[in-house]
């Protein structure tokens, strides 16, 4: 065995031992939640998570005859097959407290697993078997409320936790074979280059793969070219994987696009994002909402439920958004009205003669310039602390021609450039706004692009970027 590989082999012992006693010591506790979940069954649940517990402990005792990846193996399977039972017998309300054990579970086994990849795919595939053969025995549940209630989210985390256990794995191998080759002569340096661009360059291809994750996720463009004749969607990530997305629907009569701001930005951005959109997908899709009021305080519900921990701690992770929705006409699928709603991203809404024909104060606008008009929505954002049955208010009016409507996140006023060093500020992105309202919607996502260049100059994009602007 190499020097590397003992080194890597003291790593992973060390933390597959904590992943042991973890297992051996809290999964029987978490028969806590089980009384409150599934008061009938907790009993039932208790003896298995004491099974599991043990068999934990017991591969923690014969440690040093067994393989150190076997270590974690036990605890990791037997915690997952434990969860696949419990899955298959829980109605829907219990499910959808329970995924938060099963993404846990994973979220977990990425932070403290080192093992080869071969032992991912057999935790998960064994998982996934589990998972069909339970719910086909015992679950009352059809496939689609057992998706929507969890377990499209549990999969996708399972996925995600094997590109972060091999991630680590590689990384934490990189690493110590470079803190090893810096203690020899000044030969290996050049070697010790090449290791470090080749660590780069796996964090790179593992970050590129996340980003095609997303990017899938994402509306097609084409798409949204299909129901607006004049608009952009300027997105521009901060790094490869971005929190800000957009999303779109087009239910006939009606379509709605959304600009969303999600907590963060990289890799952690980018798991809330994925996690909004699909709720978004649920509430508008498969619930069919249409009141865009609604669909905020469903997605508020829904983001709280997944990311609070227990009671007394509120959700830490959410999302700013702004989400509209047009009536479409009947004939000619022309934009007819727009509804708005908002948690913590405004409208900024562009109509001639505006302000002075009263109409901005009639429809709830607070005037901003002459010519245009702003909708605050609300300041809450999603996830954020709302008292007991708030409600996202809805605000709407009937469109023109010529009427321009933008939404955004706060990347691009955010931004600092300019010859101070200072922010780009809202202001002087309304201002800018006004400016180019004679040039089309894609000369304008142009004169943004270029704007925004030479605000930075040498400086750097300091978060993830989205403008999204539409005229009828």
């Amino acid at each position: 065995m190499q020097v590397w590989e003992e080194e890597l082999k003291k790593v992973a012992t060390k933390y597959h031992i904590i992943a042991c006693w973890l297992a051996g010591v809290l999964d029987p506790l978490w028969v806590l939640s089980d009384i409150s979940v599934m008061p009938d069954r907790w009993e039932e649940f208790f003896v298995i998570r004491l099974v599991v517990a043990a068999l934990s402990l017991l591969g923690l005792a014969f440690r040093k005859k067994i393989s150190v990846e076997m270590v974690a193996f036990i605890p990791v399977l037997g915690i997952s097959l434990q969860n696949a039972y419990m899955y298959g017998v829980m109605d829907a309300e219990a499910f959808q407290k329970h995924t938060f054990a099963y993404v846990a579970l994973f979220i977990g086994a990425g932070m403290v697993v080192f093992w080869k990849v071969i032992y991912s795919y057999i935790v998960v595939g064994l998982s996934i078997i589990a998972n069909i053969i339970f719910l086909y025995l015992y679950s009352p549940l059809g496939l689609e409320e057992i998706m929507i209630n969890g377990g499209l989210l549990t999969f996708t985390v399972a996925i995600f936790s094997i590109l972060l256990i091999q991630t680590r794995f590689n990384l934490t191998k990189k690493e110590i074979i470079a803190r090893l080759a810096l203690a020899e002569s000044n030969q290996i340096l050049e070697e010790q280059k090449e290791i470090i661009e080749e660590k780069n360059k796996d964090i790179t291809d593992s970050i590129n793969y996340a980003k095609n994750i997303q990017e899938a996720v994402l509306p097609n463009l084409s798409e949204i070219d299909a129901v607006f004749k004049d608009h952009f969607v300027f997105y521009k990530p901060k790094d490869i994987v971005s929190g800000d997305f957009y999303w779109f629907a087009n239910k006939g009569d009606k379509v709605l696009i959304a600009a969303c701001d999600c907590t963060g930005h990289g890799v952690p951005g980018a798991f809330v994002s994925m996690i909004g959109n699909n709720l978004l997908n649920q509430i508008v899709l498969e619930q069919d909402r249409n009141n865009t009021g609604h669909i905020l305080t469903l997605l508020n519900d829904g983001v709280k439920k997944i990311f609070t921990r227990d009671e007394e701690q509120e959700a830490q992770d959410g999302m700013d958004m702004a989400l509209l929705q047009f009536e479409l006409g009947e004939r000619d699928k022309t934009l007819k009205s727009v509804q708005y709603s908002g948690a913590g991203n405004p409208l900024l809404f562009v109509r001639k003669g505006m302000v002075s024909s009263g109409i901005a104060e009639k429809n709830g606008f607070k005037p901003y310039e002459e010519d245009m008009g702003v909708w605050g929505g609300d300041r809450t954002p999603i996830g954020g602390s709302t008292e007991a049955g708030f409600e996202f208010r809805a605000d709407s009016i009937d469109l023109e021609e010529g009427d321009t409507m933008y939404i955004f996140s706060d990347g691009y006023p955010d931004q600092f450039g300019g010859e101070k060093g200072k922010k780009f500020m809202i202001k002087r992105l309304r201002k800018l706004f006004l400016s180019m309202q004679r040039e089309s919607m894609g000369r304008q996502q142009e004169i943004l692009e270029q704007t925004l260049v030479d605000w930075i100059g040498e400086g750097e994009q300091v978060d993830d970027l989205l403008v999204i602007g539409i005229r009828v």
